[in-house]
């Protein structure tokens, strides 16, 4: 009675096993077989995460820029300048300025209108003042423009 209960078991496990794998039979027949179309897998790359390679001084100085233009305007040179004289190297005062998303433009018109604020300019006046503060011509004029020039 034992064999016969190993058998079916043996049976019925190899009937698992082959109904798992499925079967493969020839086609005798002159008709072509039709096989699914290969399926194209295109991995994604996983995002990879950069560490942050900015020095302390760096994330300082972005920190101190972005303080900087919630308080007044800045040109992006006057910016640099300013935090170097802060004492931040060149190099940080760059990478802090450069991340602190600023537009130059709307700087230009804040500038105007800060010194529009203090007194009187002419057009040329105040477009010069702006390009002596490190403004590109192109942002002073935006600057003025802004103001009502």
């Amino acid at each position: 009675m034992k064999k016969i209960v190993i058998f079916l078991v043996i049976g019925v496990l190899l009937l698992a096993t082959i109904g798992t794998m499925g079967c493969t039979s020839e086609s005798s027949s002159d008709e072509p077989v039709s096989t699914p179309a290969p399926t194209k897998t295109v991995s994604t790359p996983a995002p990879t995460v950069k560490p942050d390679s900015a020095t302390l001084g760096e994330r300082n100085a972005e920190a101190k820029a972005k303080q900087y233009l919630r308080l007044m305007a800045f040109s992006r040179e006057g910016l640099i300048d300013q935090l170097e004289y802060e004492g931040f190297s060149h190099q940080e005062a760059v990478y802090g300025v450069d991340r602190s998303d600023a537009d130059w433009n709307e700087q230009a018109a804040a500038k105007a209108k800060q010194y529009l604020r203090l007194m009187a300019f002419s057009r040329d006046g105040l477009k010069d003042q702006l390009e002596f503060d490190g403004f590109t011509p192109q942002q002073a004029e935006y600057g003025v423009q802004a103001v009502g020039y």
